[in-house]
């Protein structure tokens, strides 16, 4: 890893899905920031505990614990809130926008999502923290 890229902050992208995370890699490519992937919310947490991430971006529905589950586990233990917590699910934007804040995610994006609005909330997200 060079020097740059440690300069850039890390962010985790959990979904099971990895048509979603070729998606996800596309649409944040111009961040230029290094992505690591989680296919299960068991396997977030763990690269979250190992990589620490400054931003997460997670599906609810995943193997194992859900999007929901590694929320509160993240801010369980991080109570400053420094990682960001960005939810990217297909729940539906009503139940996305009532359930997201309440869970400690700092915002939500529905699938299917848009590269740019993606992109520029990861970018606000990443400036706020």
């Amino acid at each position: 890893m060079s020097q740059s890229e440690r300069a850039l902050p890390l962010i985790l992208v959990a979904d099971d899905d990895l048509e979603v995370q070729k998606m996800v890699q596309a649409a944040l490519k111009s961040i230029g920031a290094p992505l690591v992937f989680a296919s299960s919310g068991d396997e977030a947490v763990e690269k979250y505990l190992t990589d620490k991430p400054r931003l997460v971006i997670l599906d609810v529905m995943m193997p194992g614990l859900s999007g929901w589950e590694v929320v509160k586990y993240i801010r369980d233990h991080d109570p400053e809130k420094k990682t960001a917590i960005l939810m990217l699910t297909g729940i539906g934007e009503r139940l996305n926008a009532a359930t997201s804040p309440l869970i400690g995610a700092d915002d939500f994006l529905d699938k299917p999502f848009n590269f740019a609005t993606l992109a520029d909330r990861v970018r606000r997200l990443l400036e706020q923290k």
